[in-house]
């Protein structure tokens, strides 16, 4: 089956992959756009762990303000190419980023983000919790508190606000799925949330 100019841009919009890739896919797949499609992803996703150093030097930032006009995100989410930056799911991750930290509050991006000195807190006040178990457990058990602390405060580690639409995955989770999809590096850079009287 022969394989049109239109077929490879319409596969090259919806996965943001190479053109001779999205070719190659087509005629790989008989000119199915679905399988297609499915084939790039399963590339996409080993590419994408490759690519975790390459730098992300192009991107966008997003804003979300609550109805109420009382809280504000503004976040700056990077890939690779100026290509992706434009593709409307990565637009749309970012935004739906900007909502989720609007509504979760997260610390910091990432665990070494969070300040040393709230671990510190955080860790101080699961010893005195658990004061009364035996020395040889009480290290697993504050270890495992602290775990769970940094899942409800690190934005890579918590489960996307929009539960429905992202059936539960962890924003890491949906993060890699849109780097396997894209085929390149995708970083959440940083925000910043504003809350009046914060």
């Amino acid at each position: 089956m022969s394989v049109t100019a239109q077929d490879v841009k319409a596969l090259r919009e919806r996965t943001g992959a190479g053109m001779m890739e999205c070719k190659k896919a087509l005629v790989e797949a008989d000119g199915d756009i679905e399988k297609a499609i499915e084939a790039l992803r399963v590339k996409g996703a080993a590419k994408a762990e490759k690519r975790g150093e390459r730098a992300a030097t192009e991107g966008t930032v997003q804003s979300y303000i609550h109805s109420n006009g009382k809280i504000g995100v503004l976040v700056e989410v990077d890939c690779e190419t100026d290509f992706v930056a434009r593709n409307d799911d990565f637009v749309g991750f970012a935004r739906d980023l900007a909502l989720h930290i609007a509504a979760a509050a997260p610390v910091a991006v990432d665990v070494d983000g969070v300040p040393v000195e709230e671990v510190e807190r955080e860790t101080r006040i699961a010893e005195e919790q658990f004061a009364d178990k035996p020395d040889n457990i009480r290290p697993n058990i504050v270890k495992g508190k602290i775990d769970s602390w940094l899942k409800e405060v690190v934005l890579l580690k918590q489960a996307h606000v929009n539960g429905e639409k992202y059936e539960g995955r962890t924003i890491e989770e949906i993060r890699a799925a849109l780097a396997a999809k894209t085929g390149e590096n995708i970083v959440i850079r940083r925000f910043t949330r504003f809350a009046v009287g914060d």
